[in-house]
């Protein structure tokens, strides 16, 4: 019996150091699983051999010489990261993965966007359609003056052109359709039509009006319109005369718009389609200490006076205005170097008019934000960029239109705000006039940045209206 028990007691520990082994395994093995996706883990993904228990082993996509693939880390951020690059998380390329909107560009001919800057690809680059911009290219030139208050398409083309080469921004280019949230058209409508809008003889049609309608025939052809109807698709079309022959044809895509003045309702609504920001023609005022009582001119104005359609109380206004006391309203255009006066003007005042003129919005708001003097803007059916998120009250003020005319009603609106009002309303302009800045490259949360998260706020609904669309079509397939 003694003996027995003996013999029993070494195979009693061995069945525990190996129950105790089989235990460590597989919680080892728990921990390291792939987490449940519902889908299947790739056969082709390398096994690590060895594990580390102070970081993750993540696999890249890329394949080394050897044909497998190759083994990242992930950094205290979660993101891949190569110790043997050398380099740091924000120095390589960006993950689609990882981006707020992925987003498919066609590489359409250079005569719809580059071409019109003058810009053709070089004779020994066959196929080529882009510019290279890497590595500090020169890029092509927007021209200047007022052409540039329109320039969205510019900047969100050079955008997405360097986004899989930059750090993550608010949207990465993919370069399968199949994988993008949404759908770019590269078409530069607002410099066409500033340039090319009139028929040149022996042409008796324009150029602007020849690209629309061979861009409608381009788009429609493609697979991706085919697939959505157009719903994913984005067109910017910000000059309010851009794309006028072809809008009617386009309009299930959504159009970055500066408003919705010269657009029939079902053709585009803030339903559908999203409005971006003028860029900017007044300077930005930098390392702005000049607070309520550096500022003398109460009300500040300048720009065009008669204006057909809804800017006639542009007119009413300024035989009000004009004689009041600390108020600034004058005539002015961009040809006797209005950018540089309004700057200067803006600057030095308190608050800054923006009234209706031809269409419900005008560049005046913009450059009166970078100014940090506070808006006053007079227009009914203003809408607003990226106001889902940003609280205009806090920094501008509105007035009806049918008020703004009742006499004195204006001056004793402004007059009442106090100096406290005002200087949280200028502190407020300090921190939000990041968000109207365009720039390349882009940056956190600029004007480039924050059209495209407003264009990623619309994916939701546009995936509901193409999942919806194509209820039918599915069954139809599959019962043939």
């Amino acid at each position: 019996m003694t003996r027995g028990r003996t013999l029993l007691l070494p195979l009693a520990a061995a069945t525990v150091l190996v129950a105790s082994t089989i235990f460590l395994y597989a919680a080892v093995g728990a921990r390291w699983r792939p987490a449940d996706t519902s889908l299947p883990v790739p056969a082709d993904t390398a096994t690590p051999t060895s594990f580390s228990t102070a970081v993750p082993v993540t696999v890249s996509s890329s394949s080394n010489s050897s044909g497998g693939k190759d083994l990242s880390f992930l950094d205290e951020n979660g993101r891949p990261d190569d110790p043997g690059s050398g380099s740091t998380s924000a120095d390589r390329r960006c993950d689609p993965r990882d981006a707020a909107l992925r987003v498919f560009m066609y590489d359409m001919p250079p005569e719809f966007h580059f071409g019109l800057l003058g810009w053709s690809p070089p004779q020994s680059a066959g196929g080529v359609v882009w510019p290279d911009i890497r590595n500090g290219a020169e890029l092509p030139r927007y021209p200047g003056g007022l052409n540039q208050q329109h320039s969205v398409e510019y900047w969100l083309t050079l955008d997405l052109l360097s986004s899989s080469s930059a750090p993550c921004g608010a949207a990465v280019r993919v370069a399968d359709s199949r994988d993008a949230d949404l759908v770019f058209v590269p078409f530069f409508a607002s410099l066409s039509y500033n340039r090319h809008s009139r028929a040149v003889p022996p042409d008796k049609v324009s150029r602007d009006k020849a690209l629309q309608e061979k861009l409608v025939r381009y788009l429609t052809a493609q697979p991706e319109w085919k697939r959505s109807g157009g719903a994913d698709h984005v067109i910017v079309a910000h000059h309010p005369n851009s794309l006028l022959h072809a809008r009617a044809a386009l309009f299930p895509a959504v159009f970055v718009l500066s408003d919705f003045g010269r657009y029939h309702p079902r053709v585009a609504s803030l339903e559908k389609d999203v409005i971006a920001p003028y860029k900017h023609m007044a300077k930005t005022f930098m390392n702005d200490s000049a607070e309520f009582n550096d500022r003398p001119t109460m009300l500040y104005f300048r720009g065009a006076i008669y204006r057909k359609e809804g800017g006639s109380i542009r007119q009413e206004l300024y035989y009000m205005l004009k004689d009041e006391k600390d108020v600034y309203f004058s005539f002015g255009s961009v040809q006797d170097h209005g950018a540089s006066k309004a700057s200067q003007g803006m600057h030095s005042s308190k608050f800054c008019l923006n009234i209706a003129g031809d269409t419900p919005s005008s560049n005046r708001l913009f450059d009166a934000i970078v100014s940090h003097c506070v808006p006053v803007i007079i227009s009914d059916d203003i809408e607003l960029p990226y106001e889902d998120v940003l609280d205009y009250s806090m920094f501008s003020i509105f007035v009806r239109s049918s008020d703004a005319v009742k006499k004195g009603y204006l001056m004793r609106l402004i007059s009442g705000i106090s100096k406290q009002q005002w200087t949280r309303m200028w502190k407020r302009l300090k921190e939000v006039d990041k968000h109207f800045e365009y720039q390349y490259p882009s940056q956190k949360d600029d004007a480039v940045q924050m059209t495209w998260q407003s264009l990623a706020r619309r994916v939701p609904a546009i995936r509901l209206k193409v999942h919806r669309s194509s209820r039918f079509s599915r069954s139809d397939r599959g019962g043939k």
